[in-house]
């Protein structure tokens, strides 16, 4: 079995301390490969590597048509090999192999949409009170940028912040989940064959508290781009603060999704299931909180029953699947809990809150469908983010309590509301303070809309427009055409 490698500086090399890891299918716990563990000395390597070949200006200098065009050529090479990508993803985290092939389209399509954008922006011309004068607003690179990415969507993610950050003449390291880290490996190979320059992205395995923490505090990376769990973007946070290095975060949620009982009922309930079952609910803008009017809640929930109960789960490449297993034993505990200490709260389990009892998928951290409800806002349960196959069901019977619920959160990433009136959804999304909402929909995005959240979801945005500016800097030059002396001393 081949080890995978760290990428530094253009060369595929061992971690300096030869450790390495074992990745496994969360399916089966079968070994898939074994991985490089790198430290904070092989990030310390990457980070001199994306240092050197940023300050030579080589990148950066090039056209902004030539960044775009390899960039290009990266979508066409994750088109060309969409299957053996989507093969390992599933692998790697247990979700359904046709979900892996969605998110290669999606992979593909936010490297193409950036490499469109690259030679868009040329700057612009503003007026100057000055006579005989030249203003101008230019964007440049941030510089060296340290990437982080998660888990549960290890090359999505990946590519939110690999592609912006290559169109903008940046040059970067990237550290991938130590739990997942294949289709990222697999991602830089195919940067090494488009023509990515040596020294320009470099990727280093490894855990988060060495090789994460050397991103985040080194004074040579100029900005770091971390997604995952709160309370390590507010560590990230920190220690960036220490040499003030610009940060970008997207740290999850604890999405509402509002169900009105003018709502077209069959479509809100099959959303409502879509919204959080999918990759067993490890998704940061899952709708695991659902508030439905009082008048439908009963019949809304039965609905939910009913469709949940015949959810199959299984492995990724069975075609029947319908659900994978939770990525690791450890997670798997932390949702047992969850589900747990909802109940002494006073939630009621009215489908799933186990293991489920089949022999066959007994080596797997599967969790079943669950959904709890009397459930209300002062509970951990529906505060806290449970990232598993979890529904939390509140009521509520005004459409001002209804807002006010759903904001009742530390929390901003998404939401969704339910309703025919469409006066009813404009007032409600107007005041929800979440960075997307949708209106009789969920889950959708697309390359070209700006993701990220208010409140504790995080700081910045990806994708977008917004996505491209997180990786720039703005210039000012003012250009004096008829330089005069004052002659004041």
């Amino acid at each position: 079995m081949d080890t995978k490698l760290n990428y530094i500086n253009g060369e595929w090399v061992p971690a300096l301390s030869k450790e390495t890891r074992e990745i496994i299918n969360p399916f089966n716990q079968e070994v898939i490969t074994v991985v490089a563990e790198g430290n904070e000395e092989d990030a310390k390597l990457a980070i001199q590597a994306a240092r050197d070949a940023f300050d030579s200006g080589e990148w950066s200098s090039t056209s902004a048509t030539e960044r775009g065009q390899i960039v290009a050529k990266i979508a066409e090479l994750v088109e060309r090999d969409k299957e053996e990508l989507a093969r390992m993803e599933s692998l790697d985290t247990g979700k359904t192999v046709e979900e892996s092939r969605w998110d290669m389209d999606d992979i593909a399509g936010v490297f193409r949409y950036y490499s469109e954008l690259a030679d868009k922006d040329g700057g612009e011309i503003i007026d100057s009170p000055v006579p005989n004068s030249i203003s101008k607003v230019v964007k440049e690179p941030v510089g060296v940028c340290g990437q982080i990415t998660p888990w549960n969507y290890p090359l999505l993610q990946a590519s939110w912040k690999l592609a912006p950050a290559l169109v903008t003449g940046n040059t970067l390291i990237m550290k991938p989940s130590e739990i997942t880290p294949l289709t990222t490996v697999k991602i830089f190979e195919l940067m090494e064959e488009a023509g990515v320059p040596k020294g320009v992205a470099n990727l280093v395995l490894g855990p988060g508290h060495t090789v994460g923490e050397e991103l985040a505090t080194n004074v040579d990376v100029d900005l770091i781009s971390f997604t995952g769990g709160l309370q390590t973007g507010k560590r990230i946070m920190q220690k960036a603060s220490e040499n003030v290095k610009k940060i970008a975060l997207e740290l999850g949620g604890k999405n509402p999704n509002i169900v009105f009982a003018d709502a077209e009922f069959e479509t809100a309930v099959d959303s409502a299931l879509n919204a959080v079952f999918f990759h067993a609910g490890q998704i940061c803008s899952a709708g695991t909180r659902i508030l439905v009017e009082e008048s439908i809640h009963d019949k809304f929930v039965d609905a939910l029953v009913k469709r949940v109960k015949n959810i199959k789960l299984g492995s990724a490449f069975e075609k029947d699947t319908q659900m994978g297993p939770l990525i690791s034993e450890q997670h798997l505990n932390k949702v047992i809990d969850y589900v747990e200490n909802g109940k002494k709260e006073g939630a009621t389990v009215v489908v799933g809150g186990k293991r489920p009892e089949n022999p066959e998928l007994q080596n797997g951290f599967f969790y079943e469908p669950t959904i709890l409800t009397n459930c209300t806002t002062d509970m951990d349960v529906v505060q806290n983010e449970g990232f598993g196959p979890v529904i939390t069901v509140e009521k509520f019977t005004t459409e001002e309590e209804a807002i006010k619920l759903a904001d009742d959160s530390i929390y901003g990433l998404s939401g969704g509301v339910w309703t025919k009136d469409i006066a009813k959804a404009e007032r409600c999304v107007a005041k929800m303070r979440m960075g997307t909402v949708w209106i009789n929909e969920f889950n959708v995005y697309f390359p070209h809309a700006p993701w990220g959240g208010f409140k504790q979801s995080g700081i910045g945005r990806e994708l977008g427009k917004s996505g491209l500016e997180e990786y720039q800097e703005t210039k000012h030059i003012f250009h004096n055409l008829d330089p005069q002396a004052l002659n004041w001393f």
